[in-house]
């Protein structure tokens, strides 16, 4: 029998905070605003019996709480931890996924980005707990979804992170003639509930990204990396693009980041990128940082 053990993860949301837990929790992605709402997941309903608990997430490996007011996390987030983990450990069900599967509403949405060869597709759910960029079908073995975007000839690239896919073409078909089956395509496979990336990779992407943020990096590298999740990674997200610290070089003060996604070999990000992350770097580290260099991932 599994050993369940529980992390708690600050979000950008002060009054939202993840339990994350060793092992995988759910195939899907939930959330519920009340106690009738969770009437398909035990575990969500025994959390709305906490008068300060407002909205319940469960997702993959975690479990995430937003909060009312009436309390603050440092008051409450040990006992929580330790009541998922007995609960968990005692072999309590978490959600009813053939109950919820049915009625579970998927919208995705088409949004154009920067790079006229990149298209946007958001769905109303998180899909992913790390971000993956699969370049070849052989790079995609462990996404299922990724595989069967690579049969549509005109894929070259296939990207996903949070709530979306993104998805670069060739040059041979236009965005008016192959959006709507694209969207329809993702639509029909998140609604039959089926497994975006491999329970085995998606562990690997969240022990890499925790692995990262462990890493014994110089406190510059760290200083790098803050600024770029807090100001840069949202608005390229928003772009159906992704940004990675790769280096800091102390000696002459280079910051080396990798884009992917929409990002990657967009004709316009590289240079405004790596300029607006430049100007930022030097305006909030000063003398630390001379250049940055921003490959194509």
């Amino acid at each position: 029998m599994k050993e369940y053990h529980i992390t708690t993860v600050a979000t950008n949301n002060p009054t939202i905070l993840k339990f994350e837990a060793n092992h995988f929790l759910v195939k899907g992605n939930y959330e519920y605003k009340n106690i009738d709402e969770a009437k398909d997941s035990p575990l969500a309903q025994q959390l709305f019996y906490l008068p300060f608990v407002k909205t319940v997430y469960i997702a993959s490996n975690f479990v995430a709480l937003e909060r009312f007011d009436i309390v603050t996390w440092d008051d409450v987030k040990d006992e929580v931890a330790q009541n998922l983990v007995e609960y968990l450990n005692a072999g309590q069900p978490i959600v009813n996924e053939a109950n919820s599967s049915e009625k579970q509403h998927i919208t995705v949405y088409a949004e154009v980005t920067p790079n006229p060869s990149v298209m946007k597709f958001v769905a109303n759910k998180r899909i992913v707990p790390a971000s993956f960029e699969f370049k070849n079908i052989d790079e995609a073995k462990d996404s299922n979804l990724a595989k069967e975007l690579f049969h549509f000839p005109f894929v070259k690239e296939v990207f996903f992170d949070e709530n979306y896919v993104s998805v670069t073409k060739y040059e041979v078909k236009e965005w008016d003639d192959i959006t709507m089956e694209l969207r329809e395509f993702i639509r029909n496979f998140l609604m039959e509930g089926k497994e975006v990336v491999s329970e085995s990779a998606s562990k690997k992407g969240i022990e890499e990204k925790k692995s990262e943020q462990e890493a014994a990096l110089d406190d510059t590298s760290k200083q790098i990396i803050d600024i770029l999740e807090e100001y840069v990674k949202p608005a390229v997200a928003s772009d159906g693009g992704n940004i990675v610290f790769q280096s800091y070089e102390e000696d002459s003060k280079t910051v080396n980041v990798v884009l992917q996604g929409a990002c990657s070999g967009c004709p316009s990000s590289t240079f405004t990128l790596k300029n607006g992350i430049e100007t930022m770097l030097k305006n909030m580290l000063g003398d630390k940082v001379n250049e940055v260099v921003a490959l194509n991932g």
